[in-house]
């Protein structure tokens, strides 16, 4: 029986943490985090309890898991096919029609929420023999039929939910949060690349360049450190030293995703397309003449708008596949983006979803996002495959929601942790095209995760 969704007043805040960690004990719980106060995201959604769990693990295969839903009855087909089919269970159980018309702005009304790995787009790739990088799953999306959002620009806080969930969300709130064990490393990071393998590399990448393979390949290094206690605490470490708008958070059995990325993948509302690619990095200053001048260098920096460029053309490329044809422009080439670490070089490319296509039939088109692969794409991940020790896991790959109304909003998981089995690992990575510098790649890789090191330090 279809139960309709109401949005019940909740008293604001401007800190989404609070609500959470009331909510971080519940299975499937989840945090979609636009990073406020600091950062300039709109805004918080999080949730739990979903309906079901849809996993692809390593080797590709999709296993369900649900008390409401007849898991026999997942389609035997690619895991973004079945991501459709298990989005399309949902409105038979809640009904969003009513609720979309007086609050049309609110960006989430039930759906999936959960991520995508990087090598979930790798499928149709020949196999490496890249190991594992770690245990989770290629993907992992729970079906969630209720949220509260935090909307920072108005400043109003909703529980969109039946009015049974509403009764139980409540009740989950006013529970004391569990205490748990303290975060702590147990160990200092250690890369898995030193700088003489990264060499090697490196001049591999330069070789496939002049011989015509490619144009540009993003080369990624991985650090890994032992830790013990509570993963969230080391979210709220990492979120008070860069707190950034697409940020994330879930945890479950001994694995957990922590993310603190700056950079949208792809936003898709009532057929309105868009992503912002970032390409061109450079860390804050010390001073404010400092930090202006790094600013400026990055600015004025030939090599770093070309390969922003690039990249920006492959992306028109992947949205024209599912886009109304004419409808691909880019409003904002190369313009200067600042994060409480970094400087970035941010464009836009937007478009018009062409009739009959679905955000899912967007976000497989598309997967996973060229600014983390190079161009051209197939060749450069194949390449990537080759040359990086393992496989990435969740880096690399995308984190957000898909919405029962034809809604999507998703992130490239860079400057993500991945926590599995009481080891943190976090990659750090960097565009290479024919220009480059051995020594500043080698360092950029290692300042866009040092911050993050640090704060769990």
């Amino acid at each position: 029986m279809t139960k309709a969704l109401s949005a019940f007043t909740l008293p604001y805040s401007l800190d989404p943490l609070h609500l959470f960690n009331a909510l971080r004990q519940r299975p499937g719980a989840v945090l979609l985090d636009s990073g406020r106060p600091a950062a300039t995201g709109r805004y918080d959604i999080m949730s739990s309890d979903p309906l079901a769990t849809l996993e692809v693990d390593v080797s590709g295969k999709s296993a369900l898991t649900s008390d409401y839903l007849e898991v026999s009855a997942l389609p035997p087909d690619d895991g973004f096919f079945q991501q459709q089919w298990l989005l399309d269970q949902l409105p038979s159980r809640i009904s969003a029609q009513d609720l979309h018309a007086q609050h049309d702005h609110l960006p989430f009304m039930g759906g999936l929420i959960g991520y995508w790995g990087y090598d979930l787009g790798r499928q149709p790739l020949a196999s490496t023999h890249q190991p594992n990088a770690t245990r989770l799953p290629q993907a992992r999306l729970g079906l969630y039929d209720w949220c509260i959002t935090l909307d920072h620009e108005t400043q109003q806080a909703w529980l969109i939910a039946t009015a049974q969930r509403r009764e139980q969300v409540l009740q989950w709130l006013s529970q004391p949060a569990v205490n748990r064990e303290p975060f702590i490393l147990t160990e200092p990071f250690q890369t898995e690349l030193n700088r003489s393998e990264y060499s090697k590399r490196f001049q591999a990448v330069q070789r496939y360049i002049r011989a015509g393979d490619c144009y540009q390949i993003n080369l990624a290094q991985r650090l890994s450190a032992a830790y013990q206690g509570d993963e969230w605490q080391a979210y709220l470490r990492l979120r008070n030293a860069t707190p950034t708008p697409f940020s994330g958070f879930m945890a479950w059995g001994d694995q957990a995703l922590l993310s603190l990325s700056p950079e949208r993948f792809i936003q898709c509302r009532n057929g309105a397309v868009e992503t912002r690619p970032i390409k061109g990095t450079r860390p804050r200053g010390a001073t404010k003449e400092e930090d202006i001048a790094l600013a400026n260098q990055l600015m004025s920096s030939t090599k770093d708008r070309a390969e922003n460029v690039m990249i920006v053309d492959l992306l028109r490329n992947d949205l024209g596949r599912v886009c109304k044809p004419g409808t691909i422009h880019v409003p904002q080439l190369c313009q200067l983006e600042s994060y409480p670490n970094v400087h970035h070089l941010v464009s836009v490319v937007q478009g018009q979803l062409a009739p009959g296509a679905s955000p899912l039939t967007l976000l497989a088109a598309a997967f996973p996002g060229g600014s983390i692969t190079g161009a051209p794409k197939i060749r450069a991940m194949e390449i990537i495959a080759e040359l990086e020790p393992c496989q990435r896991s969740a880096y690399c790959g995308s984190m957000g929601y898909v919405d029962i109304r034809g809604s999507m909003d998703t992130s490239i998981t860079i400057r993500t942790l991945v926590a599995d089995a009481g080891k943190l690992h976090v990659w750090g990575g960097g565009g290479l095209v024919a220009d480059s510098a051995l020594e500043e790649e080698y360092v950029e890789t290692l300042d866009k995760i040092r911050h993050l090191i640090k704060a769990l330090e």
